[in-house]
């Protein structure tokens, strides 16, 4: 079977990659190491997936309509893991053509070489930010999601619609799957793990936003990949006695599904900080901050039809999630 992942050079896409080889799968790996974060990284992570015999790497941009279309056709993939998107809340404040253009330009182009190249099943990376202003948790995916509070999770909302949509129109079975704050070896430098850890080494305080008083389901990648592969061969089926009014609101009459990824233990902030410091046997500096826009207090995954669905879901400890990040980040920068 071949397996294209977009994103591969990405912090999941890196770690999805790596786990779909070792499956005996063929991986054709897809990126544009645009310099969003520092591209080295990205290109060390590509470098270790080029070592491997059955993965193939290709430089494109998503938003490439021709290039995308000219990938599906040459290829003819059995299963597509779409995880390349603009990431990242706060910068999608700052500049929201960036989310526009990889998000839902780059999104459409995806679900277009799927549906004229018949691939088997889409299996494409959403978001817990899609909750927005929900308070009651855990999050299930039967709540509402109608009122994101970043553009970043208006497009990510948009790409579960798009591919409904696609899943209706052409039978192509997508499942959706909402991430919750992933964090991991080899993560991203814009994510709180990494910039805590690099201050913290370099004795510079760090910024807390909310003076501390948030929580999150912090989901460990191993837990991310190994939910992913559980599913790429559970392909989504239409249900023609679904019912806008009586169905669930992650099914429908399509070949459609979505699903919570998450650990559904949230953790507070101010804990995740301590296990940083134990990790390091330093004592964090902290800069108290007001809360930021388009962040939001807690998040909490129901992650129930995930378990029933595939026997598994996210259950690795955030002390220990966080001690093999540090040792890769010491690895990695020889601290």
């Amino acid at each position: 079977m071949k397996i294209l992942v977009t994103g591969a050079a990405g912090f999941i896409g890196y770690h999805m990659s790596q786990r779909l080889i070792e499956m005996g799968y063929h991986v054709v790996g897809i990126d544009n190491l645009n310099d969003y974060y520092d591209v080295r990284l990205k290109e060390a992570r590509l470098a270790k997936l080029q070592q491997l015999e059955k993965f193939h790497f290709e430089k494109l941009d998503i938003v490439d309509s021709a290039k995308v279309a000219q990938l599906f056709a040459s290829h003819q993939f059995d299963r597509v893991i779409h995880l390349a998107a603009q990431p990242g809340v706060r910068y999608s404040i700052e500049n929201p053509m960036a989310y526009i253009d990889a998000n839902i330009v780059g999104h459409i182009n995806i679900l277009e070489g799927c549906r004229h190249n018949k691939v088997g099943h889409l299996i494409y990376s959403s978001s817990s930010s899609v909750y927005g202003l929900n308070q009651k948790q855990p999050f299930s995916t039967e709540d509402s999601v109608d009122h994101p509070v970043s553009l970043y999770a208006a497009t990510k909302k948009a790409n579960e619609l798009m591919s409904h949509s696609y899943s209706h129109l052409y039978q192509l079975p997508t499942t959706g799957l909402r991430f919750f704050t992933v964090y991991g070896p080899w993560g991203r430098p814009d994510m709180a793990l990494f910039k805590f850890t690099k201050a913290m080494l370099a004795g510079e305080p760090i910024d807390v936003y909310n003076s501390g008083n948030m929580t999150r389901d912090f989901t460990y990648v191993d837990d991310i990949v190994g939910s992913v592969v559980r599913l790429v061969n559970v392909v989504p089926e239409a249900d023609e006695n679904w019912t806008v009014e009586k169905g669930e609101t992650s099914s429908s009459s399509a070949p459609y599904k979505i699903y919570n990824v998450g650990n559904g233990q949230p953790t507070k902030l101010m804990a995740f900080i301590e296990a940083i410091e134990k990790s390091l046997n330093i004592k964090a500096k902290l800069n108290l901050m007001p809360m930021q826009d388009g962040d939001v207090l807690s998040t909490c995954a129901d992650c129930q039809d995930l378990f029933e669905t595939i026997g598994f879901s996210p259950n690795t400890e955030v002390e220990y999630g966080v001690k093999q990040f540090v040792d890769w980040y010491l690895s990695y920068y020889k601290n």
